[in-house]
């Protein structure tokens, strides 16, 4: 499954926009129906809030005009994944205690670690891409 949707880069100063925002629900909508249709039920809750975090991060973080959202099924792994069209790689912070953001990659890769899976970038950092094993290893 892929869904490609434009974005409007941010300046400084500005929030995300509301059309923007609507889009990362989307995704997760999109993740969880597809996955309960796979009989994935036990990834929605995991699968979403990496999507949440991914798709979040390339419209925050990309300078791009689109994002493309992927999610396959493949060799007893899910892999989720989100190409911005900006050429750098994304970087796990350690936020402190009362920050109010920079933990969205910690989680994915704390989430990854529990699946038995991984997350990384594409070697042109545009792409940021997750696995998580699948239970039973079902294709």
């Amino acid at each position: 499954m892929s869904v490609c949707f434009e974005v409007r880069p941010l300046r400084a100063e500005e929030g995300v926009p509301e059309r923007d925002a609507h889009r990362v629900r989307i995704a997760r909508l999109l993740t969880a129906a597809r996955l309960r249709f796979c009989g994935l039920e036990t990834l929605v809750d995991d699968a979403i809030l990496i999507v949440s975090e991914l798709v979040t991060n390339a419209i925050q973080h990309g300078d791009g005009a689109q994002v493309t959202f992927t999610m396959t099924v493949r060799d007893g792994f899910l892999r989720l994944a989100v190409h911005d069209e900006t050429p750098s790689r994304p970087i796990v912070c350690h936020a402190d205690a009362d920050a109010e953001h920079g933990r969205g990659l910690f989680l994915v890769n704390c989430l990854a670690a529990a699946h038995d899976g991984t997350w990384g970038t594409s070697d042109d950092g545009t792409t940021t891409w997750c696995c998580l094993a699948v239970p039973g290893g079902r294709p």
